[in-house]
């Protein structure tokens, strides 16, 4: 397919950045045509999932997301892996800075499996998947988040296939948890 940004309107720059683009597009099977589209950036980011294979557990969090109240979630809390922004960290860097404000462990090696757009219609967003095992001689501080980013984070150490069976159940609903739980389950890690 071919195109051409013809024009681009700031509509909103807040949190993140939403602008309309204006453009022309011609694909093999269609005659040319001019499409409106509204874009969401908010940056890059990072999500990891903390495993123990000794103990069959992973580490997840759970904290209030106010987008989720507007779409079926009256109470705005979900069960998540950790995650962050990477504002103008390296994802590594980023995932290893989150995961010891979110859960407060300190991690060693960190496996990178996967990059992926999460919502390609409308967000510009990707997200670096990271997994790593943890031990208890690795819980270096309490965790849940920072108090200037407004965060109330808990954090929850789950048992493997109870975590897996929260697919399920719906209590887990958040695709890059739910992604990464799968990667465990496939690659037999628990």
């Amino acid at each position: 397919m071919k195109f051409k940004i013809l024009s681009e309107e700031l509509l909103s720059k807040n949190w993140a950045t939403l602008t309309k683009v204006t453009y022309e597009f011609e694909n093999e099977n269609e005659a040319p045509g001019i499409a409106e589209r509204e874009v969401y950036n908010r940056g890059n980011g990072a999500t990891i999932l903390l495993y123990n294979t000794e103990k069959a557990t992973v580490i997840l969090t759970r904290q209030f997301r106010i987008p989720t109240c507007f779409n079926g979630n009256p109470t705005g809390m979900m069960i998540e892996a950790c995650a962050g922004k990477l504002d103008d960290n390296e994802p590594e860097e980023c995932i290893r800075r989150e995961t010891q404000e979110e859960t407060g462990y300190t991690i060693g090696e960190v496996t990178k499996i996967m990059e992926v757009y999460m919502s390609p219609g409308s967000v510009t967003e990707t997200i670096h998947f990271f997994i790593a095992p943890y031990s208890s001689d690795m819980k270096t501080g309490e965790g849940g988040g920072l108090d200037e980013e407004n965060e109330d984070i808990e954090v929850l150490e789950l048992p493997f296939e109870k975590a897996y069976g929260m697919i399920k159940t719906g209590e887990i609903k958040d695709a890059k948890t739910i992604m990464l739980l799968q990667h465990i389950k496939l690659e037999r890690l628990v």
